[in-house]
């Protein structure tokens, strides 16, 4: 006895229907904007940069299959839609729209009949999107001391700051970092006593890299977010007038150019992820203290102003923390801190949450906690840290950590504790 023998599955439905090792997967992710496919085929489809239009075979026979999987996750994004080329969809002729719109989507049809046509076997979405592992140290980095300076401090990943590193790229201040690429960071723009567009990328080793210059508008008293896991967006600040500008950073460091337009122009803000994959953006000043946030999505855009959260104030920091979730504390304005939800909601002021201060930093650190540090408690530049548990409780404050500075800027980096 001889013969092919294709791998099968039985369903709870009681279906059997044969599996993706029955098919010729084709080995390269689909990118172009149309396709054609052919039955017993499996396809990578990938719709980073756009929408692709799937055409299925003109002429099919009773359990032709063909699988169609979203390759990285973009089908939310940008969606996928079906030409049945002449044949029924679903029991719909040709002329019917169909389209899949949700990320993480994997879509297995079959050939029946003239009458029905293509049936999709499964549609079934990939729920849990593997997350990378959390930042587990953190570095404080440049600042103002009464000059400009271009220290840095590590943290370790219980939350230690180590002594000062000097001549970390130019001294600056008034600039804003976060992480990138899972285990990096970036660290951008402020002021030398003129505006710059200067970033400096920052290794899973906490080594601080060599000037990278011309980076967007110039700019100060920005700040910076991760989204989509593992890259950045720097958005806001001064640059003799009010911005609004953003510029994305991709998982390779990479800046990109100006985007104008994001929410209502202001500086002194500042902003963390949250959730994951999505950033937030809050407070500041415009002609007076702002309670705005904005919320950035995991691809970047940022959303309208929302107005209301919490008291108005500026020159404060934020951080994420418990895996998900974030907050906001301190600034000139007010001794306080703001938590906010996996989805992005800001809750009511907690007050007395350490020694007030503004103009300071914050960064994720052993986790799924936090640490603030640094700033000027309204009469003088400190070094002084606060660390908030992975329940969002900010502790009492530690002083005499590095040498007392504002204007900074901190970021999580290695996923080695």
């Amino acid at each position: 006895m001889s013969g092919t023998v294709t791998s099968n599955t039985l369903r709870s439905s009681g279906v059997i229907a044969a599996t993706a090792a029955g098919l010729n997967w084709v080995s390269t992710p689909v990118t172009a904007s149309t396709v054609t496919v052919e039955s017993g085929n499996g396809y990578w489809i990938n719709t980073t940069s756009n929408a692709i239009t799937i055409t299925l075979p003109s002429s099919a026979e009773k359990g032709d299959q063909i699988i169609l999987i979203d390759y990285l996750r973009t089908w939310g994004t940008n969606k996928i839609i079906i030409d049945s080329n002449g044949l029924n969809y679903q029991g719909e002729a040709d002329s019917f729209i169909v389209e899949y719109t949700t990320s993480g989507q994997s879509l297995n049809i079959v050939y029946s009949d003239a009458t029905k046509g293509w049936i999709p076997l499964d549609d079934d979405v990939a729920a849990f999107e593997p997350s990378p592992p959390p930042t587990q140290q953190a570095l404080f980095a440049y600042g103002n001391t009464g000059s400009v300076v271009s220290l840095k401090n590590l943290v370790n990943s219980s939350g230690v700051i180590a002594a000062d590193v000097t001549g970390v790229g130019t001294a600056r201040k008034n600039l804003a970092a976060a992480t990138y690429g899972d285990d990096k960071a970036i660290f951008g723009y402020g002021s030398t006593g003129s505006l710059t567009g200067i970033t400096n990328l920052v290794n899973n080793s906490g080594v601080v890299a060599a000037d990278v210059s011309g980076v967007g508008t110039a700019r100060e008293y920005l700040a910076a977010a991760s989204y989509g896991s593992d890259k950045v967006v720097f958005a806001y600040g001064h640059t003799g007038s009010l911005s609004s500008l953003k510029n994305l950073v991709n998982n390779s460091g990479v800046v990109a150019s100006d985007v104008s337009g994001v929410g209502t122009a202001r500086y002194l803000v500042a902003a963390t992820g949250y959730g994951t994959d999505k950033a937030i953006f809050g407070y500041g000043h415009t002609s007076g203290n702002v309670s705005m946030t904005n919320l950035v999505d995991n691809t970047g855009t940022i959303g309208s102003d929302v107005t209301g959260v919490g008291t108005a104030r500026n020159g404060l920091a934020a951080a994420s923390y418990g895996g998900d979730k974030a907050l906001f504390a301190y600034g000139e304005g007010g001794n306080l801190k703001n938590l906010v939800s996996n989805t992005g909601v800001v809750a009511a002021d907690v007050a007395g949450v350490g020694t007030s201060g503004y103009v300071l930093a914050a960064a994720s650190y052993g986790g799924d906690k936090a640490i603030f540090g640094y700033g000027n408690n309204h009469s003088a530049v400190v070094s002084k840290s606060n660390l908030v548990s992975n329940t969002g409780i900010v502790a009492t404050d530690v002083t005499g950590v590095g040498t007392a500075r504002s204007g900074l800027a901190a970021a999580g980096f290695s996923t080695s504790a």
